[in-house]
């Protein structure tokens, strides 16, 4: 039984980091009704706004797509865990609320592939229209926009400046702003925290737009397949409360599922490769062989050392600790449960010869080498004074990609990776890892240390240090680029103005469409492709 739901002008797949933006900027003006079609449910849960909390969403299904990775040789044969938002908000309600735009040149990579609209100069002053930054406004950063971002200066670990100038020791500069004029050097993160709850896309944006009467937004709605009439995208197919249903689009159907379901999606509805889509016996709208393809993510490991001082297992851990740092949150929004763990982190370049950072740093006070089944155990650290600096690539030129499993719309994809599949990876890498002992190495944090835990002191070789990452490192939860926006057909799976290759009257709208995968974490890119897509969008609805 179907029951088809008609009226509305653009149907927005996805209320994650992107789908929110675009729901707030296409309903604005009025004129236009927008469906909000999320298979998740409502972000109003408490380990969603608490912002310590998301170590409790890393294994939730209710929350989370909790997707696994092929088997990868990379990863010494490992399959990788991607958790990716099925929620209000999607990832920007399960993510560690870092918030960085990314290198200058990143954007100007951008606009060589898709035009000086998503150059730098177009995204400094989207960002300034979208931030409402605690540091105030200048003419990089924003003030009195939809999105406040901490600056993060209060109730820092005191180990966080022990990091800082044990890094600066090492010759890197002290910064602090990274979405300023200069990114390289080492300091405090900004987040996505606001009067100490988690600031997600759905709270600063789609939350606002949901009060509006041309807005609906339906949880627990998993879309399908998209709608064709010929070649021209009309609508959509959903399955809730076990029913079939069906939604036509007036004007658009704009797909913001993220890096891994949206291509899913268009290979469901016949957009793709055609040879892998009739192997699973779907009928061929177009054969756009992008779509899938250019899976790029950011690969990280940790080093973890027991000191001699406290860090935050000794108050996170033990049932008075809980006690304490639970009163100072719920009378006063202070305290350790009021942040993310990474209170600060850098960007360094491997070889001095490069032009721009190429690897990023992570700064946690705070250890978890002692597994706990099902959670990420961010409120249960190890019984020791553990501390961890971690680190990821920023430009990897390892690919992988996104396909089918099966024609079923329910069953995830098949996600292969290909982590640290270029020599190019695997050496800078090993560069990157050598660096972390030598922060280690330099004072105050070499007074601070009682001993190297992972990989161990004993992992000294190339060789070691190569297998070691190798079994040890994953996501950061970055994919990107896997419909990615460009001029040329021959490389892009949609044009500048986000419109599928092919067809009509369907674009895709989040991190999928990055170009190139942006050096730092990817919710304020994501965030930003939403923006100015919407952009694009209105600027043809006129």
């Amino acid at each position: 039984m179907r029951e088809n739901v008609d009226g509305f002008d653009y149907i927005i797949i996805g209320a994650g980091s992107a789908g929110s933006v675009l729901a707030e900027r296409l309903s604005a003006n009025g004129r236009h009704k927008v469906l909000v079609l999320e298979a998740g449910g409502s972000d109003r849960r408490f380990y969603v706004h608490l912002p310590l909390g998301y170590g409790k969403l890393f294994f939730d299904p209710a929350v989370n797509w909790m997707y696994r990775t092929e088997p990868d040789p990379g990863l010494a044969g490992n399959q990788d865990f991607w958790p990716r938002g099925k929620i209000l908000g999607g990832s920007s309600s399960i993510n560690a609320m870092v918030w960085i735009r990314g290198h200058q040149s990143d954007y100007d990579d951008w606009a060589a592939e898709a035009g000086p609209g998503w150059g730098w100069d177009a995204a400094r002053e989207a960002y300034r229209a979208i931030e409402d930054n605690e540091a105030g406004g200048n003419d990089v950063r924003g003030s009195g926009g939809p999105l406040f971002i901490s600056a993060n200066r209060r109730d820092l670990h005191p180990l966080v400046e022990s990091y800082i100038r044990s890094a600066e020791a090492t010759g890197l500069a002290r910064n602090e702003d990274f979405n300023g004029a200069v990114q390289e050097g080492v300091g405090i993160y900004q987040m996505t925290i606001h009067k100490a709850r988690r600031n997600s896309a759905a709270r600063a944006f789609l939350r606002p737009a949901m009060k509006r009467p041309n807005v609906t937004v339906l949880t627990h709605a998993h879309v399908t397949r998209v709608l064709f009439e010929g070649r021209r995208a009309v609508g959509v197919e959903y399955r809730k409360g076990g029913k079939l249903h069906q939604a036509r689009a007036g004007r658009e159907v704009i797909l913001s599922g993220g890096a891994i379901n949206s291509p899913q999606l268009l290979m469901l509805s016949g957009v793709g490769p055609a040879a892998h889509l009739k192997s699973h016996g779907i009928e061929v709208i177009t054969d756009n062989a992008q779509i899938g393809q250019n899976l790029n993510d950011h690969q990280g490991v940790n080093y973890t050392w027991r000191m001699t001082v406290p860090t935050y297992n000794d108050i996170l851990r033990p049932w008075w600790g809980k006690m304490l740092v639970g009163m100072k949150y719920f009378m006063g929004g202070r305290g350790p449960l009021a942040k993310s763990i990474n209170h600060a982190g850098g960007f360094f370049r491997t070889s001095p010869d490069l032009p721009r950072p190429n690897m990023q740093l992570y700064f946690q006070a705070f250890s978890t080498l002692i597994p706990r089944v099902g959670e990420r155990p961010l409120l249960t650290p190890d019984p020791f004074s553990g501390l961890s600096i971690g680190l990821s690539n920023c430009r990897p030129t390892s690919r992988g990609e996104i396909t089918l499993n099966s024609a079923d719309p329910f069953a995830a994809p098949k996600i292969v990776a290909n982590a640290f599949s270029t020599n190019h990876d695997v050496e800078e890498m090993l560069l990157a890892v050598k660096y972390l002992r030598k922060i280690a190495a330099e004072e105050p944090m070499r007074s601070l240390i009682a001993e190297e835990l992972r990989p161990g002191p004993e992992v000294v070789t190339d060789e070691d240090l190569i297998a070691d990452f190798r079994a040890r490192s994953g996501t950061v939860f970055h994919p990107s680029c896997t419909v990615r926006m460009g001029s040329d057909p021959a490389t892009s799976g949609v044009d500048p103005d986000l419109k599928v290759r092919g067809v009509e009257g369907l674009r895709v709208c989040d991190a999928s469409v990055f170009p190139t995968l942006i050096g730092g974490n990817t919710n304020a890119p994501s965030i930003l492709t939403g923006w100015i897509g919407a952009d694009r969008i209105l600027k043809d609805a006129k």
